[in-house]
């Protein structure tokens, strides 16, 4: 994987860069839908590559692995051949699961057991296994198993977490050393900085991941119950410390101004179900704010979602009113035109951030634009 940086903001750490893998190029910064069990909700390819230009998706390890399993994914060639998307694909390695299923699983040193939420079968997660797991679905970025602990942690847990995300993240990248990809092409792993939001455990963290010389680093374990401030602490903790010439991955981040801060604080690459989940439950995010499309004031509003963004068809194509009868009615085109329009404007947005990094402007731009983004409509 190569990693090129083309232009620093002079008044913050926002940065525009290039990353390329095996599938692709991808200009950052850049926010990835996510694809939890090989599809992104609601979406075909055709819409996430021409409306909705999607650059790269995210897979799950933990959901793929339960179905439609590994043994599968080989015999068609990996999550690439399965779902027709040719672009890169990142996997999350299934870590969100440990804190997310914490009732249905017991951790212990040497890994993870799982209860699953389909069947109730146990299943037992290893560095190992989790690397290899990765290799069968064929993603270019891969992430090391960790345990992401809630952000209530107290310090004494938080250590203990850390500890051993460190001595899996060890055995994830033995295992990487000593095994090959399946399907022609490079594959990278990421490290994942833990550390709750103890600024003293996250410096610790992001030296420990930052002598591993890994092809990129993801900041995990934030946006899991703590406060916005707190989050912005620990990213600039975080990024003070890890590599420069390297992507940084800000993982389950977040609502359009969050997205926005974190770039501004040196974040290259954004995941989250928020664009998506929202949209389902009627939440529209705009560059005006955010729009509550099931509210009675949108019943009679003929006006399109978004009349700026040419390049989304369904937010010229369809009216608020519209939306708000198919919501309403609970009918699924509802939900696909809402997910189009808001992944629509999370790629649209970060390709101003980028646009505006490489202008010189960025900071004043997004300035304005959290102002707006943080209306309620």
């Amino acid at each position: 994987m190569k990693f090129e940086i083309e232009q620093n903001d002079i008044h913050s750490n926002a940065r525009a860069a290039l990353i390329t893998t095996g599938h692709g190029v991808i200009e950052t910064p850049i926010f990835m839908p996510v694809g939890t069990q090989g599809t992104v909700k609601a979406i075909h390819t055709r819409e996430l590559k021409d409306d909705i230009q999607a650059q790269i998706i995210l897979g799950n390890t933990y959901h793929l692995y339960l179905r439609p399993g590994t043994a599968l994914l080989e015999r068609v060639g990996g999550l690439h051949a399965f779902n027709g998307w040719d672009r890169p694909i990142l996997t999350d390695s299934g870590g969100y699961q440990v804190f997310s299923l914490s009732a249905n699983r017991k951790l212990c040193d040497e890994g993870a057991e799982f209860r699953s939420h389909i069947d109730g079968s146990k299943h037992f997660f290893t560095p190992e296994n989790v690397v290899d797991i990765q290799r069968s679905i064929g993603a270019d970025i891969i992430m090391a198993f960790d345990e992401c602990c809630p952000g209530d942690a107290d310090y004494d847990y938080a250590e203990k977490s850390l500890r051993m995300t460190e001595r899996w993240l060890d055995r994830c990248l033995d295992r990487m050393r000593c095994t090959e990809p399946l399907y022609g092409y490079e594959q990278s792993l990421f490290p994942i900085v833990q550390g709750c939001v103890y600024a003293d455990l996250r410096r610790r963290a992001s030296e420990y991941v930052a002598g591993k010389e890994a092809d990129g680093n993801a900041i995990g374990g934030l946006a899991v119950g703590e406060p916005t401030e707190k989050m912005y602490e620990m990213i600039e903790v975080t990024n003070d410390i890890l590599p420069k010439d390297k992507p940084r991955y800000l993982m389950g981040v977040g609502t359009p101004a969050n997205l926005l801060e974190a770039i501004a604080r040196g974040v290259d690459m954004f995941d989250c179900v928020m664009p998506t989940r929202n949209g389902r439950n009627g939440q529209l995010f705009t560059r005006n704010g955010t729009i509550n499309i099931r509210n009675r004031k949108w019943e009679d509003d003929f006006s399109p979602l978004d009349a700026t963004d040419a390049s989304s068809f369904v937010d010229t194509a369809y009216s608020k009113a519209y939306l708000h009868h198919l919501i309403k009615a609970d009918e699924i085109l509802g939900l696909q035109i809402a997910s189009i329009h808001n992944l629509s404007f999370y790629l649209r947005l970060v390709k101003e951030a980028r646009t505006h990094i490489l202008a010189g402007d960025f900071t004043s731009w997004k300035n304005e634009s959290v102002r707006q983004l943080s209306n309620r409509l």
